[in-house]
């Protein structure tokens, strides 16, 4: 069944301070639209239940890619294409600009946006497990300020966020390191293009010889929430890699995480794949 178009609202605030006074005044009945490539799915399917929203995705100063000798500040409504086209992002985060080259098709990535992908909440999204390695802070906007959090607890249940009725995600920003990492991305689906993942995992290492040094862990589509593992990070961190460390590190990764069953993928195929891209990531060489 589709929807009736005449029952939804859209309005196109002129400027940043309007869309955060609407949201202020009215913070139950407004909701933000940007690329809208996941609600327009659910539009399509008369299964978008929400009726009002002020569409954002004109408003240029969320779009910047901003970059500094300690961060690089990406604009919510950066599109994949954009962060795949930054100069920067492709050399120190490789690993968003990967998950930004397999979210959909073209279209999708000219489309959707940075910001969209971690306020949909969908664990199975491609962008939020490199965002978690990467350590990555939110920028959260309301007429009575702005705060940055960490995303890492951002997500707190399936669909479940820290963000309240009346702010508006506007920035992401992510912390540039002069230290030589291992990045490791890896998004497991039905296909190779255009498919929601079973398994997506994302890692950062950092090693002196055979020593972990430094070690970030995300994955999706295992937990209700894109996941960090940080159970799995202090098993490693400052361990020496080797079989016997690298077998205690897979079995508290397997505690960390929960998958389901689901339309996509059983719960022990996605244990199973996940397990062993841990195991992968451990045994990559140093840089």
């Amino acid at each position: 069944m589709r929807a009736y178009i005449p029952s939804y609202q859209l309005v196109t605030p002129q400027s940043l301070d309007e869309v955060l006074s609407l949201l202020a005044r009215e913070p139950r009945k407004w909701k933000p639209f940007a690329g809208g490539t996941d609600l327009m799915v659910l539009l399509e399917a008369g299964k978008l239940t929400h009726r009002s929203y002020l569409n954002i995705l004109p408003l240029q100063e969320l779009r910047q890619i901003e970059v500094d000798e300690t961060h690089v500040t990406l604009g919510a409504l950066s599109t994949y294409t954009e962060v795949q086209k930054n100069v920067v992002l492709v050399e120190e985060f490789p690993m968003l600009c990967q998950a930004a080259s397999e979210t959909g098709g073209l279209a999708i990535q000219n489309r959707g946006t940075l910001g969209g992908n971690i306020i949909n909440a969908s664990p199975a999204a491609d962008s939020p497990p490199a965002l978690l390695a990467y350590d990555a802070q939110l920028e959260l906007s309301s007429t009575v300020g702005v705060r940055w959090i960490p995303y890492e607890g951002f997500h707190t249940g399936y669909k479940q966020m820290g963000i309240r009725d009346d702010e508006l995600l506007t920035r992401i920003r992510l912390p540039r390191s002069k230290e030589p990492f291992i990045h490791y991305y890896r998004k497991v689906g039905t296909r190779k293009a255009q498919a929601i993942s079973k398994v997506c995992f994302a890692g950062v290492l950092r090693q002196s010889g055979q020593q972990v040094e430094e070690i970030r862990i995300a994955v999706g589509s295992v937990a209700p929430i894109p996941l960090r593992c940080s159970k799995t990070e202090k098993v490693l961190r400052g361990q020496t890699i080797n079989d016997k460390l690298v077998e205690v590190a897979v079995k508290e990764f397997s505690r960390e995480i929960s998958p389901i069953d689901d339309i996509r993928s059983t719960k022990n195929y996605r244990q199973r794949v996940a397990e062993n891209l841990l195991a992968d990531f451990l045994s990559l060489e140093p840089q």
